[in-house]
């Protein structure tokens, strides 16, 4: 693939990287995805930075009825596929709803939410890039043993304890929470 004209305005493709594997994610029958509750959802670390060289995250979302994040940004970009359900979503303050079938992306910076307003789960796919955000849902969420398992209920104080250390780290991983 080297033998491109000097003259291109494409770039030649780079060799391949034998150091690299194939990855497969399979969060129903493999025990070892990371599966998360974070904020009354649960996610699914299907695949990180480790296994795409820091290129993107997929993270497979199971949102009950209610879920969803609070307000937020972050530098870098982040793109939805609906799988089951809909979402209610909120973009710089206009809202909108994203239905089965349907794919979103999220510009970097962007103030935006998500809520499932229907009276079923909804099932999302989230990538994320470049990766890093699977490491911030691994230092807040609280580890569950599947997919759709819903995360321990949070009273006041554990609420209060996770909205701190969340907010707290947010910086780290280049994210802004924006409300309650």
């Amino acid at each position: 693939m080297n033998d491109r004209p000097a003259d291109s305005p494409y770039p030649s493709v780079p060799a391949d990287d034998p150091a690299r594997a194939l990855s497969v994610a399979r969060p129903d029958t493999d025990p070892s995805p990371t599966h998360l509750g974070v904020v009354g959802d649960t996610y699914t670390i299907l695949l990180g930075g480790a296994d795409t060289a820091g290129q993107y995250t997929l993270i497979d979302m199971h949102v009950p009825t209610g879920g969803g994040p609070p307000p937020h940004r972050h530098d870098f970009e982040e793109m939805f596929s609906v799988l089951e359900g809909e979402v209610l979503l909120t973009f710089r303050g206009e809202q909108s709803v994203a239905r089965a079938g349907e794919t979103v992306n999220v510009p970097a910076n962007a103030p935006h939410a998500f809520a499932n307003a229907s009276d079923r789960p909804a099932r999302l796919l989230c990538v994320c890039a470049p990766s890093g955000q699977e490491e911030f849902f691994l230092e807040v969420g609280v580890r569950v043993a599947t997919r759709t398992q819903a995360p321990p209920t949070l009273d006041e104080a554990a609420q209060a304890a996770f909205g701190a250390k969340a907010q707290a780290l947010a910086p780290k991983y280049r994210t802004e929470l924006l409300g309650p």
